[in-house]
């Protein structure tokens, strides 16, 4: 199969298309993968699938395990908080057993199914604000072991949730594009962080998340325009990235291995060349006390369904960002 993307504006929806971005997104959160991994630049050549890993060989947790693993605290090495000030991003093992990431992947499985049907070869689909339906859902946004792992890292005395995300890279969907979080989170503070939690093992021809090195990497392409039609901002950072010798971590994943990035730090991942789909979970919180900015633009998707009634300049903390997360 091939693997590329297409680089009109077709998948904008029709108000987002004349305009700059500076505007709202018009549209919900799939419509806004499905622009986003537009501009992506693939090779348009031939790609074989290979299997994947297929889920952690072990039984399933039960609901009520889920539940407990993820509100116990994780031993978190102090050399790991300075990596990740250093660096932007650190990735932990065994955050979470492989009992456990059977039983969220089997659910995940039901609700992607049941939100997006069969039909969703080669591409990126998503589901957010699960927590507030389902109950395992539930159990992972607000979980005091991530959320307090959020707190630690950012080194704030409490962090609020943002959202949360399904997202399942269907086989054959191409990559995603070079991006850092800052410019999707409509926040006054960059004290923002995602814990991306795979549901299986990620090897790399699976895509796996890859981080370019050091919070003053988003300094070397400031200068780069975002282009919301096409691939040359992908191109540009790309090409920036190797001019200037940006070390990149691109390694593959074990199962219960939790990644943690800054909405500071430059990442992409790469295209899935398996015939599984590679699917995490991805919970984003932020600082308590912080803001929304005065000027949202369309990169920062449906940010009012997460942050429902709070205006522009708003103090960031509807009833649906809670406080999660409290360093220890």
């Amino acid at each position: 199969m091939a693997l590329s993307n297409t680089t009109t504006n077709d998948r904008l929806p029709e108000e987002n298309r004349d305009g700059g971005i500076e505007q709202d997104w018009a549209g919900n959160d799939q419509d806004w993968w499905d622009w986003y991994v537009t501009l992506a630049a693939n090779e348009n050549v031939p790609t074989e699938l290979v299997d994947g890993p297929g889920l952690p060989d072990v039984a399933a947790a039960t609901d009520e395990q889920v539940e407990c693993e993820l509100a116990e605290p994780y031993d978190l090495d102090p050399a790991a908080i300075e990596s990740f000030a250093r660096e932007a991003f650190v990735r932990l093992p065994a955050v979470l057993s492989p009992a456990v990431v059977r039983r969220l992947a089997e659910r995940l499985e039901e609700l992607l199914r049941a939100e997006h049907g069969d039909d969703v070869a080669g591409r990126f689909t998503a589901l957010e604000q699960m927590w507030l339906h389902d109950d395992l859902m539930r159990a992972v946004a607000l979980s005091p072991r991530i959320g307090g792992l959020a707190a630690a890292l950012l080194d704030e005395p409490g962090v609020r949730l943002y959202h949360d995300n399904a997202l399942s890279k269907e086989p054959g969907c191409g990559r995603t594009p070079w991006h850092h979080d800052a410019e999707h989170f409509p926040l006054q503070t960059v004290q923002a962080v995602t814990a991306w939690m795979p549901m299986s093992a990620i090897p790399g021809r699976m895509g796996p998340l890859s981080f370019a090195r050091g919070r003053e990497v988003l300094g070397e392409v400031s200068d780069l325009e975002f282009d919301k039609i096409g691939t040359s901002y992908d191109e540009a950072v790309t090409k920036r990235f190797v001019e200037r010798d940006v070390a990149v971590e691109s390694g593959p994943f074990a199962v219960g291995d939790v990644s943690f990035h800054s909405a500071l730090c430059f990442h992409t991942a790469g295209p899935n060349l398996t015939t599984q789909p590679r699917r995490a979970l991805a919970t984003t919180y932020f600082a308590d006390g912080a803001r929304v900015v005065e000027s949202p633009t369309l990169i920062s998707g449906t940010w009012r369904e997460f942050l429902p009634g709070i205006e522009p300049g708003g103090l960031a903390a509807s009833d649906l960002n809670p406080v999660v997360g409290r360093r220890g």
